[in-house]
């Protein structure tokens, strides 16, 4: 081997060595941090985040029969029924009546393009229960409820009207005493919560870019990311759960190309982003805090570095601003009454 081989390969011993100590100093560095209970002063002249604390008003659509609850729990369906986000219409018939009373509804319950939820009151047990076409049951009493707000923005005045006619028109021929409320009232009321659900419906993303000093290949991510007790789900990306199964955060590759089980050993890897959904968590500044640690412990693995958008080394000012952030969003959902990744978080920020 000559001179110069000899050089380049202690230069390149270096690198990686240089590699794995900033990681370690930076994780040290912020675990000492959350130690003290507060963090470093912040970095004026950074960048806040990464894929910065972003709106996201341009997620797609959902599938309208995504639409129509079928997973919940009886109880947990028809305790979820809120006026402030629910367009409820109540019907209690002279006598108990089958789920055929709503025969005209059924066909067109995937029309309004938001959640409806169907419950009734069990007139054999008094007990409230989800309604789908083929309950069993005969009901006392009805309630179905279309969601007024979710992420796509609020139901339209027209489907709203539509909706109401139909429920309307149900019962009156039921001769059911009806609870119809008024349409203004429930708009108004509406566009007033999808105003204070914009204001908070924020997600940080963090980023991790291969250093290329050999191609990273997604089986060392999955790897590095399985070990710290993420898992490969079905859209593509790792996720983190809390022990109640929820989603605490993401991983996937920054141009948005899912992992697949079957390319793993194949598929080289550039960037990655860690993605935290604020609103849909319980406790997010403590999330974030997971989220940092991860990214800290699976970076020198990785051979990658934790940067923002402006591919800059992110430093423990940074990482405590973008915190504060996230702390800022979770005290104006606490205040708003809407705590973080409750059931009713949940729902409108589906």
């Amino acid at each position: 081997m000559s001179e110069f081989q000899k050089s380049l390969l202690i230069i390149a011993i270096l690198v990686v060595v240089a590699v794995y100590a900033y990681g370690y100093w930076q994780q040290w560095r912020y675990r000492r941090s959350l130690d003290r209970g507060h963090a470093e002063p912040r970095v004026a002249q950074r960048a806040v985040a990464t894929a910065p604390v972003a709106e996201v008003a341009d997620k797609p659509a959902q599938d309208p029969a995504d639409h129509f609850i079928t997973d919940k729990s009886a109880a947990e369906t028809c305790e979820l029924l809120d006026e402030k986000i629910d367009f409820i219409v109540s019907m209690t018939p002279k006598f108990p009546v089958s789920a055929d009373i709503l025969e005209a509804f059924w066909p067109r319950r995937f029309d309004y393009g938001k959640t409806i939820q169907t419950c009734g009151c069990n007139a054999a047990t008094g007990a409230w229960e989800r309604v789908i076409p083929e309950s069993p049951a005969n009901y006392s009493e009805l309630k179905v409820a279309l969601q007024l707000v979710d992420r796509n923005g609020v139901i339209s005045d027209t489907r709203l009207a539509d909706f109401r006619e139909l429920l309307g028109e149900i019962g009156r021929k039921q001769d059911a005493d009806m609870v119809l409320p008024l349409m203004d009232t429930a708009l108004e009321r509406a566009r007033e919560l999808d105003t204070f659900c914009a204001g908070v419906d924020q997600m940080i993303g963090l980023n991790l870019v291969s250093s290329g000093e050999r191609p990273l290949f997604a089986s060392e991510v999955a790897r590095a990311v399985q070990h710290a007790g993420m898992s490969l789900q079905a859209d593509g990306t790792f996720h983190q759960f809390a022990a109640d199964g929820a989603t605490l955060y993401t991983l996937a590759m920054s141009d948005d190309t899912p992992f697949q089980h079957h390319t793993l050993d194949k598929m080289q890897v550039k960037s990655l982003t860690l993605l935290l959904d604020i609103p849909r968590v319980q406790e997010p500044a403590k999330c974030f805090d997971d989220m940092i640690l991860l990214a800290l412990d699976i970076a020198p693995a990785l051979r990658a570095t934790l940067v923002d958008d402006q591919r800059v080394i992110l430093t423990q000012g940074a990482i405590a601003q973008i915190r504060d952030s996230v702390e800022a969003v979770e005290q104006r959902m606490l205040a708003g009454g809407l705590t973080p990744g409750s059931a009713q978080a949940l729902r409108l920020f589906s």
